[in-house]
């Protein structure tokens, strides 16, 4: 009777070694390191794509002016204020001319002295003119009379000495007149050199703007070049934008786009690339593009975040994955596939254009209708075991 009831233990402690063992084999081959990974599949589509690439950007002026003095001093008056709308030639502010007033008489005054200088060198070059000529008829009268016999030689000599003494005070006079004249020009230069030294202390607006800031206040001493008014060509506001570097293929002026500000969400604006920078950002990795706006909207705020959406020319037949499909393994791109033992296998592809709704153009390594490996629980790797489930949600 023990016997018996050893050996009826000894079969259920068996089985129940048995069942452990193929509950924890079945645990090892569906739930541990050598479970195939839960993946669901994705197939190779075929037809037109709309390509479109994304930025972020910020509403900056293409043209903007900061208005300040030419040299050194002191802020007079300040007549605009930010948020004025200007006209090309009006009066933005005025620097103090501390003492330009009087050099200016002083300046009229030496002008006009040098005038009456030059008014008395030419009188006195038409008298040394008028004598030259007497002196210049007397000698050769003289002379006429000497071959006659009528007077001496010393005579005649003595008149041709005059003569040629009246030629040198006419070129004295004429030296004179042109010292004169030298003074009266200078004289002139200081005067309109202080006409426009006046005249640039007078900061006008050299367009029509927008005042975006009033940096100097009445009394503020500034320095040669510093802007005591800063205005904007309203005309010639854009978007900033950046748009990744590895997304950019095909980015080119001239391409529409659709831009929707921060402060109108449910907007959408039309826009066109205007310039695309040749230098690109290496830190952010990042392209830079200027957006146009087709029309501008109403009190847009210079500085506004806003996102950006440049459409590409359509793809009339293309063929693609969804994006997600698309991974990078050891430096190249391509996809996970699953092959006819289960395992997943990679395969590089080249990727064309990428569409805003998550496409991928496959200009080589797949064939419109393969299935590709869309998301996985884990990291896949080259052999790996698979299953597919449909239910997979990307993890």
């Amino acid at each position: 009777m023990k016997l018996q009831k050893a050996l009826v233990q000894r079969a259920a402690l068996t089985a129940l070694a048995l069942l452990v063992l193929a509950a924890l084999g079945y645990v090892v081959a569906t739930q541990g390191p050598l479970a195939p990974l839960r993946v669901s599949l994705a197939e190779v589509g075929e037809g037109p794509l709309a390509p479109e690439l994304f930025g972020i950007g910020t509403v900056e002026a293409r043209r903007a002016y900061q208005i300040g003095p030419t040299v050194s001093g002191r802020v007079l008056r300040v007549v605009v204020d930010q948020g004025d709308r200007v006209r090309a030639g009006d009066l933005l502010a005025e620097m103090d001319p501390v003492d330009l007033a009087e050099r200016s008489r002083a300046a009229a005054e030496s002008l006009a002295s040098a005038s009456q200088a030059a008014e008395s060198a030419r009188a006195q070059l038409e008298e040394a003119k008028s004598r030259l000529r007497l002196a210049a008829d007397n000698a050769r009268r003289y002379a006429e009379l000497e071959q006659k016999g009528f007077v001496s030689h010393e005579m005649a000599q003595a008149r041709t000495h005059e003569a040629n003494a009246a030629a040198a005070a006419r070129d004295a006079a004429a030296a004179s007149l042109a010292a004169a004249q030298r003074n009266q020009a200078r004289a002139a230069a200081e005067l309109d050199a202080l006409g426009r030294q006046r005249g640039h202390l007078r900061l006008t607006a050299p367009v029509d703007g927008l005042v975006t800031r009033r940096n100097a206040e009445p009394g503020t001493t500034v320095v040669a070049g510093q802007a005591v008014v800063e205005l904007v060509d309203e005309a010639s506001l854009w978007l900033r934008t950046r748009i990744d570097q590895g997304r950019s293929a095909g980015l080119a002026a001239g391409l529409p786009a659709e831009i929707v500000l921060r402060s109108r969400p449910q907007e959408r604006l039309a826009g066109r690339v205007a310039r695309v920078d040749r230098v690109s950002d290496s830190v952010t990795e990042e392209r830079l593009a200027d957006i146009a706006f087709e029309r501008l909207p109403a009190d847009l705020s210079i500085g506004e975040l806003a996102e950006a959406s440049v459409r590409l020319p359509e793809v009339a037949a293309a063929r693609f994955v969804p994006s997600a499909a698309v991974k990078s393994q050891g430096g190249q791109t391509g996809i996970w596939r699953v092959d006819a033992r289960g395992r997943a296998r990679f395969r590089p592809v080249t990727v064309g254009v990428t569409t805003l709704d998550g496409r991928s153009q496959i200009l080589a390594g797949l064939e419109a209708g393969e299935a590709v490996i869309l998301h996985s629980t884990e990291a896949l790797s080259e052999g790996r075991k698979v299953k597919v489930a449909g239910d997979l949600v990307a993890p």
